[in-house]
C-alpha cells in the first residue's frame, strides 16, 4: 500500500489539515503540541484492555486490583473489603481454598475479569458508566453479584469511572457529579476515628468506634489538622494512663486504650479534645455497632470479657437511656448502628426522639431495598455507603440520590481492608455526600483518602467549600 492510498484510507489527510487549520486559528505557540492534543481528540473513546490481578489489602489479605486500558492511558482501582455482610450485601467472590491465603484469595475474580468482563465491556465508551456498569450485571445474572463477585464487578467499575474522567479531561470528583446529575462539589466533615473497640480491637471496649467530627473548621486543611492534633494529643493521654502499650492502633487507626465503658472511652477523648483548644471546634461520633453483642433481645455490655460477659446485660429500652445520657454530657451529634440490624422498632423509636443523627450501617447494608424500608419507617436519618456492599459506581450514585431525597445524611466510608485508592474521597465530594468515614489520621491507606481531599480542595480554589456546620445539609 502506498503512502497515498493509506492517508486516503483513513482520511488521515483530512484530520491532519482540521488540526492544522485549528492551531492557526488558536495560534498555538507550540503547534506539534496543539496538534498532537488535537489529533488525539479525534481518537474514537473506547475500552481496549482490561487486565486484573490479585493485590494484598491493608490487613494483608487479598483483594482484586484492576488495570483499564482506553485511547487515553491505563486507568487503575482496587476494591476495599470488609467482614462479609450477611445476606444482604453484594458478594466478594474468595477462591475458598484454606492452603492459599486461608481460603482468601481472589484468583477466581482476577480470572472472571481477564476472561469474562474484559470481553463484555472492550470496546465501550468509558464515559457511559451506567452502560458499563449494567453489562457486568447483566453478565453476573444474580441478585448480589454472586458470580463473577462484587470484588472483581467493583474494580472494574471503578477504573471505567476514572477512564470516563479522562476522557472528558475532567477531575475525577467533576466527572461522578455529571454522573449523579450535577451539583456543588462540597468538601466533606471528616469522621476521624479515635479509640477503636468493639469486634476491632482486643481491648474490653463494647462499642466499636470513637470519633470527632471537625465541624468548626472553615477549611478540609484545617479539619485534618484538627483531627491529626488531637490525634497525637489522645496518644499522649493513653501513654499517661494505660502505658505505651495502650497506644497500638487497630486495622483502621484508632487507639485501643483497654477501657471498659463508653464513658471511659469519651472521656479520653474529651480530655485530647481540652488540650487542643478546639473544644468549641470538636463533635463526637459513635459507631456502636450493636448488633455484635446483641444476644437475642439483649445487649451485653461486657461481651469481651470472659470474666464478666453475660454480668451487664441491658435491653433496648435501658440502650435508649444509655445514649440520651451520653448526648446530654458529651457533645456527640451521630449514633450508628445504635441497635441490633434487625430492631427496626427500637433504632424507629431512637431516631424519633431526633436527639443526634442515627446512622444505619448493619440495618441497612446499603442495599437499596433495605434503604427503602428505613425512609418508609422513619427508621434512621442517615445512610453509611460502603461501596463494595453494592458493587457498581451507578449503584452507589442511586442509593445516595435515595438517601438525599428523603433528607438523610449520607456519610461514605471506608472498610477494614483499604487500599491506597482515593477514590472514596473524589465521590464524597462528586456526590456532595458533606460526610466521610476514613479511619483515624494515621496509616497510609486510610491517609490516602483524607490528601485526595487536600488535592481536591486546592485544585477548586477559592470556589471550595467546606460544608462545617452544615455537614447535614449538603
Amino acid at each position: 500500500m502506498s503512502v497515498q492510498d493509506y492517508l486516503d484510507k483513513h482520511t488521515l489527510s483530512r484530520k491532519i489539515e482540521d488540526a492544522v487549520n485549528a492551531a492557526v486559528r488558536a495560534k498555538t505557540a507550540d503547534p506539534v503540541l496543539f496538534i498532537s492534543n488535537h489529533m488525539r481528540k479525534a481518537v474514537p473513546s473506547a475500552i481496549t484492555k482490561v487486565r486484573a490481578r490479585q493485590i494484598l489489602d491493608s490487613r494483608g489479605i487479598p483483594t482484586v486490583e484492576v488495570d483499564l486500558y482506553t485511547n487515553k492511558g491505563m486507568f487503575r482501582a482496587s476494591a476495599p473489603s470488609g467482614a462479609p455482610s450477611g445476606m444482604y450485601g453484594a458478594i466478594e467472590l474468595r477462591d475458598g481454598d484454606k492452603a492459599t491465603y486461608l481460603g482468601n484469595g481472589v484468583s477466581k475474580a482476577v480470572k472472571n475479569i481477564n476472561e469474562k468482563i474484559s470481553e463484555a465491556i472492550v470496546g465501550m465508551d468509558p464515559i457511559l458508566q451506567n452502560q458499563i456498569d449494567q453489562a457486568m450485571i447483566d453478565l453476573d445474572k444474580t441478585e448480589k453479584k454472586g458470580e463473577l463477585g462484587a470484588n472483581a464487578i467493583l474494580a472494574v467499575s471503578i477504573a471505567a469511572c476514572r477512564a470516563g474522567a479522562a476522557e472528558k479531561e475532567v477531575p475525577l470528583y467533576k466527572h461522578i457529579a455529571d454522573l449523579a446529575g450535577g451539583g456543588n462539589h462540597v468538601l466533606p466533615v471528616p469522621a476521624f476515628t479515635l479509640i477503636s473497640g468493639g469486634k476491632h480491637a482486643g481491648n474490653n471496649l463494647a462499642l466499636r468506634e470513637i470519633m470527632i467530627l471537625p465541624v468548626g473548621a472553615h477549611t478540609f486543611e484545617v479539619a485534618l489538622q484538627m483531627g491529626s492534633e488531637t490525634y497525637h494529643h489522645l496518644k499522649a493521654v493513653v501513654a499517661e494512663k494505660y502505658g505505651p502499650h495502650g497506644c497500638n492502633v487497630v486495622e483502621d487507626g484508632g487507639l485501643a486504650p483497654d477501657v471498659t465503658s463508653f464513658r471511659e472511652g469519651l472521656d479520653l477523648v474529651m480530655e485530647a479534645i481540652g488540650r487542643t483548644g478546639y473544644a468549641d471546634k470538636l463533635k463526637i461520633a459513635i459507631d456502636v455497632a450493636a448488633t455484635d453483642f446483641c444476644i437475642g433481645s439483649k445487649y451485653d455490655l461486657d461481651f469481651k470479657s470472659p470474666k464478666k460477659s453475660g454480668q451487664n446485660f441491658k435491653s433496648g429500652e435501658e440502650m435508649i437511656e444509655i445514649y440520651k445520657e451520653l448526648c446530654r454530657d458529651y457533645p456527640i451529634v451521630s449514633i450508628e448502628d445504635p441497635f441490633d440490624k434487625e430492631d427496626w422498632e427500637q433504632v424507629k423509636f431512637f431516631s424519633g426522639l431526633e436527639i443526634c443523627q442515627v446512622v444505619g450501617d448493619g440495618l441497612l447494608m446499603s442495599n437499596p431495598k433495605r434503604i427503602e424500608r428505613a425512609i418508609q419507617e422513619n427508621a434512621c436519618n442517615a445512610l453509611l455507603l460502603k461501596v463494595n456492599q453494592l458493587g457498581t459506581v451507578t449503584e452507589a450514585i442511586e442509593v445516595v440520590k435515595m438517601a438525599k431525597d428523603a433528607k438523610w445524611g449520607v456519610v461514605i466510608s471506608q472498610r477494614s481492608g483499604e487500599t491506597d485508592d482515593s477514590f472514596l474521597a473524589d465521590l464524597s465530594v462528586g456526590l456532595a455526600t458533606g460526610q466521610i468515614k476514613a479511619g483515624a489520621p494515621c496509616r497510609g491507606e486510610r491517609l490516602a483518602k483524607y490528601n485526595q481531599i487536600i488535592r481536591i480542595e486546592e485544585e477548586i480554589g477559592d470556589q471550595a467549600s467546606y460544608v462545617g456546620e452544615n455537614w447535614r445539609q449538603s
